[in-house]
């Protein structure tokens, strides 16, 4: 029985949507080919008939990860600067987001795992990167533009690092400490938010 090109289409993106989410808990190495088609209700055998490589698939599930987290700032655009910073760094170093690590960003579930993976991917992640310190830019405070970025910079390095660490130690007190004192460090009026030079 042949399949339609919308149902191929169809098919293909509830591959990347499992895939993205089993990518984000498992690492792209903790999962097979095999695993992700069957997750999708697929036979193994239809994979290349979608995807080059199994790299081609990561490339595509990592993408729609960061799509699908830049989709949860969207209802932020309408609010002020100050108050859509908040809101993303509340959201984003959070007990919700450390524990699930499926639905979370993807720098902060496959960062460590993109820097062994093929151009592709690592072209995904820098692009995800850009975007999302182009938005954090539009956000912070600082008397230039350069400033700006920098604090930019170094907001969504403490926020993906703070996650990473939160998810990584042993002791859910320690957990805790971490996701609380980045908080406590990014929240406005905090040390990172004093105007730039």
């Amino acid at each position: 029985m042949k399949v339609t090109r919308a149902q191929a289409d169809e098919n293909r993106a509830r591959v990347i949507d499992v895939a993205s989410r089993l990518f984000r808990q498992h690492g792209f190495d903790g999962i097979g080919i095999a695993d992700v088609m069957k997750q999708a209700g697929l036979t193994h055998g239809g994979f290349y008939g979608n995807f080059k490589s199994k790299g081609d698939l990561a490339a595509r599930a990592s993408e729609h990860a960061f799509v699908t987290s830049r989709e949860n700032w969207r209802g932020l655009d309408g609010m002020e600067p100050e108050a859509a910073l908040e809101a993303i760094i509340r959201a984003y170093v959070s007990p919700q987001h450390r524990d699930s690590p499926d639905s979370g960003c993807a720098l902060t579930a496959l960062g460590p795992d993109a820097i062994r993976q093929e151009a592709g991917v690592r072209s995904v992640f820098g692009r995800g990167i850009r975007v999302y310190v182009e938005k954090l830019t539009s956000l912070v405070p600082g008397r230039s533009e350069a400033a700006k970025r920098q604090r930019a910079l170094s907001t969504l390095s403490e926020m993906v690092g703070a996650v990473i660490l939160a998810r990584a130690a042993d002791d859910p007190a320690l957990s805790s400490e971490i996701l609380e004192a980045t908080l406590a460090h990014l929240a406005p009026g905090g040390a990172a938010e004093k105007p730039a030079a």
